[in-house]
């Protein structure tokens, strides 16, 4: 029944999970250590590793253990099609558990404790690392991707020869291990335009966080599963990271071509997923696919919105909302039948969680959910205020956990997109209305502010561009994400607005952050079509916006930045810079025509004056 919490699902593993005293008292393997020796995994290793055996290219170890298969029809975009090598041959893997047999496995391996005040929460430590590491993120440069690809600060490019031999240390750690971990799901809810994903872990509650993160198979679905992205994240070490042309020991790197990728020297685990994301947003648009760092909601009348942003600019708080069904929580496509979640889960901010701002994110932390790097009381309980570990608190859940989730994870066509920005200047309205060619330049230039955690080094809000609102993700030019976009609002009649989460009435560190109550009336506004009714300002000298001058639930000073400002000639003087700073970032679009044409509606333009 929609907006129901079904019963605890139990996926089939290929092999019967026991407990800890049967399977030692079988000899089967020991619980309590990670090396071999049992009699099972001896007798079995010779014969596994020699599949990896030989030179350290990866296109050589494929040709001794795997079979070529033919290029399915969804994967066009890449050159080799191969079947991922066999892990489920090896004796010590174990597949898709139940939420029961996961749990008992994190604690039996002390990956975690259970936070028994806390609705029996697991809590884990994700180590040095409690962001990603955007700059230890590669792409293989060979094949299709060389052409494809838009190479930069963001997709740094990788030596094939140098993916290889990290891909190798993987699979040498994994054929050694006397227990892994293998998730078999897929990133999409649409039959449609999905893949099928496969997550090799070496520690058990990734393996929880994948189970939580991706979508689900079916028993029936594993019976003949052929995964078309295999991600390995496992322990192994890299000492020769210098020779091969690394910044450090820390590897997150994607071959698209091969559908393959590594999680190495981190244990956070966002990398899985964005990592899935990532490939989805080269695989889908090359389809004709839009592909979206966005979370979206249904209402009861079937009108579906996207909410566009980064980590941190309330993708996921606004769309906790108890009036409309939850598709997902920040990444989704849009196909030929409408909009699709790309997960099977959340991956909420915890700090500064409030169950009364947001009861819906608080009530999901409960059994079944996993929290990274929240500091607990000395009486047992979760200090969401506490940034000390890190600010970049997390919780993952299934979306199940949400009471109001769309079963299906679909929903049809957008009726109305909005674009989140925090912008750390405050400065810019905080809602309006764009026009098409306004909607392309705000895409592309994605403005917003890097918050605090979400990445290493980052401590306060910075200003930033970020193509799509999610460049760290984006491997293609963002012209192909434009087009596409276009496409979807023009053919569906779909609106858009930009709404600023971030400060007001003075930059950071002099004004305030926007408060939750008045942008979620905003929303609320956009979303029952109240909005419209309102009578708009001309468009701003700076930035070319026009806003609402009322509007149920927020006051009309803060509709208006202008007012908002006690010191007149600050405003104008921040107003200027910021715009001068989007004008700038956008000039090395200027070569295309097509690019050029949208920068005269943006900030600085003349084309709605």
């Amino acid at each position: 029944t929609r907006g129901l919490n079904p019963p605890r699902r139990t996926a089939a593993p290929t092999r019967t999970m026991q407990s800890a005293k049967n399977r030692t008292m079988q000899g089967v393997r020991r619980m309590d250590s990670n090396q071999p020796g049992q009699e099972d995994v001896d007798n079995y290793l010779p014969t596994f590793k020699a599949k990896f055996a030989g030179p350290s290219s990866c296109d050589n170890v494929v040709e001794q253990a795997m079979a070529f298969v033919p290029a399915v029809t969804h994967t066009e975009s890449r050159l080799v099609e191969i079947q991922p090598l066999d892990y489920l041959a090896h004796p010590g893997a174990i597949r898709n558990l139940s939420y029961d047999e996961m749990r008992d496995e994190v604690l039996a391996r002390g990956e975690g404790r259970v936070l028994e005040k806390e609705n029996d929460t697991i809590l884990v430590d994700t180590g040095t690392f409690t962001g990603r590491c955007p700059k230890d993120r590669y792409i293989v440069d060979a094949g299709a991707a060389h052409d494809n690809v838009d190479w930069g600060a963001v997709n740094i490019p990788l030596a094939q020869t140098s993916f290889d031999t990290v891909f190798n240390l993987h699979q040498t750690r994994i054929a050694g291990m006397e227990k892994f971990y293998v998730f078999d799901g897929f990133v999409g809810a649409s039959l449609a335009s999905r893949r099928a994903v496969r997550v090799v872990t070496e520690q058990a509650w990734h393996h929880h966080f994948c189970t939580n993160m991706f979508v689900r198979a079916k028993p029936e679905e594993l019976v003949d599963f052929k995964p078309d992205l295999t991600i390995l994240n496992t322990r192994a070490e890299i000492e020769n990271w210098k020779e091969l042309g690394l910044r450090s020991a820390t590897c997150v790197a994607l071959d698209l071509n091969r559908g393959l990728g590594i999680v190495t020297g981190t244990e956070y685990s966002g990398e899985m997923k964005k990592g899935a994301f990532s490939a989805m947003n080269y695989y889908l648009p090359l389809q004709g696919i839009m592909s979206m760092h966005s979370s979206a909601t249904v209402g009861p009348d079937g009108d579906t919105a996207i909410f566009f942003g980064l980590s941190g600019t309330g993708k996921t708080t606004l769309s906790a909302d108890p009036t409309r069904f939850l598709i997902g929580d920040d990444e989704h496509g849009w196909d030929e039948s409408g909009v699709f979640n790309l997960e099977g889960g959340c991956y909420a901010k915890m700090i500064d969680l409030n169950p009364v701002k947001e009861p819906l994110i608080h009530a999901a932390i409960r059994r079944d959910a996993i929290l990274e790097n929240v500091v607990i009381t000395p009486d047992g309980r979760c200090d969401y205020m506490d940034g000390s570990r890190t600010e970049n608190t997390r919780g993952s859940y299934p979306t199940w956990h949400i009471p109001n989730h769309e079963p299906t994870g679909k929903a049809g066509h957008a009726k109305n997109v909005i674009f989140l920005a925090c912008d750390a200047f405050g400065v810019l309205p905080p809602v309006s209305k764009l026009t098409t060619k306004q909607s392309l330049y705000h895409l592309v230039s994605g403005y917003t502010a890097k918050v605090a955690g979400t990445e290493q080094g980052v401590t306060e809000p910075t200003a930033t561009f970020s193509t799509c609102f999610g460049g760290a993700f984006m491997p293609l030019p963002p012209r192909k994400y434009a087009e596409l976009f276009q496409k979807k609002i023009e053919e569906h009649g779909t609106t858009v607005y930009l709404v600023n989460t971030g400060w007001t009435g003075g930059a950071y560190g002099v004004g305030k952050r926007m408060d939750i109550v008045a942008t979620r009336a905003i929303v609320n506004g956009i979303l029952t079509g109240e909005i419209l009714e309102s009578e708009w300002t001309s468009p701003d000298k700076y930035f070319q916006l026009s806003s609402p001058k009322t509007l149920p639930g927020v006051d009309s000073k803060v509709l208006d930045p202008s007012l908002a400002w006690e010191d007149k000639a600050a405003y104008e003087a921040t107003c200027e810079k910021l715009s001068k700073m989007y004008s700038t970032n956008f000039g090395k679009y200027h070569a295309d025509p097509f690019m050029a044409d949208l920068a005269d509606h943006g900030p600085g333009g003349k084309a709605l004056q």
